[in-house]
């Protein structure tokens, strides 16, 4: 036993010892917060920059990146362009329509797989990990050539069913990785006490994934108003909020 602890002992201070342990943890406690910090600093920079550019007194016929002042014109005009108000209004109805019902297909796509073994599954999975994977102009251009094999007009309709298409794999993904800790022994245990698998659902399965859905749902919401390509395929003649900026540039 000596000769072993002897070992030990000089191999720990061969390599630096307890003392490097502890640099190495007070190095990891500052380095990682901080390199979060630049990181999201940099990622939010382009936000900060047109908010406050939004306030700049300049000449509403060129774009200046001079600072001419702070006004608050820009935002008492900001619905004046019936154009853009139309537009703003159509992604925000068509982001609320398409992020429920992808919420909810999504939500039992994820429960689906998550508890019940069929023929089937391994197929189903990786249709959703494609549907994320896959480049949208492709996925646009294929939903372009269906509606227009079956006749189907392009408008809103149309913009509604391509969100939800892309959106329920987001939502299942986040839903079913929030299920992936999840102890069915709380839903035996709940019908154990009575209840019926509505009640067991609504009561406690609902509840403890609801974190999983409200996090697919703003995800799938902020996909539906921020997308261009796909909507450009299949919206006609409608016009959303990105659709109406790319047409103005």
């Amino acid at each position: 036993m000596s000769i072993v602890a002897t070992r030990d002992a000089s191999l720990v201070e061969g390599w630096g010892g307890p003392k490097q342990t502890r640099k190495q943890r007070r190095l990891r406690r500052f380095v990682l917060p901080i390199y979060s910090a630049l990181v999201i600093l940099y990622l939010l920079t382009p936000i900060f920059i047109i908010v406050l550019y939004g306030f700049n007194q300049t000449s509403p016929k060129k774009v200046a990146f001079r600072w001419g002042g702070f006004t608050l014109r820009w935002y008492r005009k900001a619905f004046v362009l019936s154009g853009l108000t139309a537009a703003f209004k159509n992604s925000l109805m068509i982001a609320a329509i398409s992020t429920i019902i992808a919420t909810i297909l999504g939500t039992l796509v994820a429960l689906a797989l998550f508890r019940y073994r069929y023929r089937g599954k391994g197929a189903t999975e990786g249709i959703l990990f494609a549907n994320i994977a896959a480049p949208e102009i492709v996925l646009g251009a294929s939903l372009l050539s269906l509606f227009v094999l079956f006749g189907v007009p392009r408008g809103i309709r149309t913009i509604i069913i391509a969100h939800v298409m892309f959106n329920i794999a987001y939502v299942a993904v986040t839903v079913r990785a929030r299920m992936a800790g999840f102890d069915r022994a709380i839903e035996e245990a709940a019908q154990d006490l009575g209840a019926n698998p509505l009640q067991t659902f609504i009561r406690v399965t609902l509840p403890l994934i609801f974190p999983g859905i409200l996090a697919g749902a703003l995800l799938a919401f902020a996909l539906s108003i921020d997308d261009f390509i796909i909507t450009n395929f299949v919206s006609g003649a409608v016009e959303t909020f990105p659709i109406w900026v790319y047409g103005a540039v």
